[in-house]
């Protein structure tokens, strides 16, 4: 295993101490592993947290800032941050107007999230929101979940709910909003190779050279089948056919998200999206805003995920609203 690491127990303290260094403004608490907007909202906002294991960057920490989180709570490596790190984040980021969790379907996350909800509910009289995340087609149960799993669908719906929020919306409209893009977004990944968790030292799983693995997960989960490695074309079918069999995106404006895995070129990642687009105007799916890059990732895995939004106007026009992070910036 080759990896740019001092050593596999401390990657997660000393890239958060990096991300401090490359981003003064936002504020990291290193000790309870928390990054900040430097500035809180102004009274009366809600607040938005989210979180999980490191190894998705930029998912969350990168997704700090106006426009988008107020904080992310960073957990080890594909490992949910503690109900202590989701309580201290909850009480410093509700300004009076309440808290949004944003959680990912995963068994520990959202164990976590809600124990830290009623910690802070007791200890401080917070009013905390959740909306879990559930937007994976390929599996219905894995070893991390009970239901389909949270993926590429978190990234857009914290910036739409991020510009709500933004607005001064209150905790239920924010809640009901994220609820919405939440059953509007279906996602699905391929990858080409596993990835390999640095205090493992070795693949989460063996994928021999010939074959792609459909229906990932963003830990490294295996998927629903493999098939043998096939032209571009044919893995763009695999992914857009189940997300259009599973949800009708038809006479609605889409936002698509092509997304790197962590190990592929954007090279591939564009041209998988050209691939992806053209089965997309054929079948009659009007994407209206589309982002290619890594956005959601797992480690060094190669390969890519779909993420598919049925938006209306109303989600268009908090997507175009200003947002300055680390992983998103337009408009600021």
């Amino acid at each position: 295993m080759k990896k740019l690491i001092n050593g596999p127990d401390a990657v997660v303290a000393d890239s958060l101490a990096g991300f401090a260094a490359a981003h003064p403004e936002l504020r990291v608490d290193r000790r309870n592993r928390i990054v900040y907007r430097a500035t809180p909202k102004g009274p009366g906002k809600v607040g938005l947290l989210s979180g999980g294991g490191s190894g998705h960057e930029p998912l969350h920490s990168g997704y700090v800032g106006p426009g988008m989180l107020d904080a992310a709570v960073v957990g080890e490596v594909f490992t949910s941050p503690t109900p202590d790190q989701v309580l201290e984040a909850t009480k410093n980021v509700d300004v009076g107007a309440g808290v949004l969790h944003i959680v990912k379907n995963y068994t520990g996350d959202v164990m976590n999230f809600d124990m830290a909800s009623e910690l802070v509910a007791a200890e401080a009289g917070v009013r905390v929101e959740s909306v879990v995340v559930n937007d994976d087609v390929a599996v219905q149960d894995s070893l991390y979940t009970a239901g389909r799993r949270g993926v590429g669908t978190t990234v857009l719906l914290e910036k739409i709910v991020g510009a709500a929020a933004e607005e001064g919306r209150d905790l239920a409209s924010v809640a009901a909003l994220a609820r919405r893009v939440n059953e509007s977004g279906r996602s699905l990944g391929v990858a080409l190779t596993s990835c390999t968790v640095p205090a493992a030292g070795r693949p989460t799983f063996e994928l021999p050279e010939d074959e792609l693995e459909i229906g990932i997960g963003i830990h490294g989960e295996p998927g629903r089948r493999r098939e043998k490695v096939a032209p571009a074309s044919d893995i763009a079918r695999l992914l857009v056919e189940p997300i259009l069999a599973d949800l009708d995106f038809g006479g609605a404006p889409v936002i698509a998200m092509l997304n790197g895995m962590g190990g592929s070129p954007l090279s591939e990642l564009y041209l998988m999206y050209g691939e992806v687009a053209a089965l997309l105007e054929a079948s009659g799916v009007r994407v209206a805003r589309r982002i290619v890059g890594d956005y959601i990732t797992s480690l060094d895995m190669a390969g890519c995920s779909l993420t598919l939004l049925r938006a209306d106007d109303e989600m268009l026009t908090l997507w175009d609203a200003p947002v300055a992070t680390p992983g998103l910036r337009w408009g600021a």
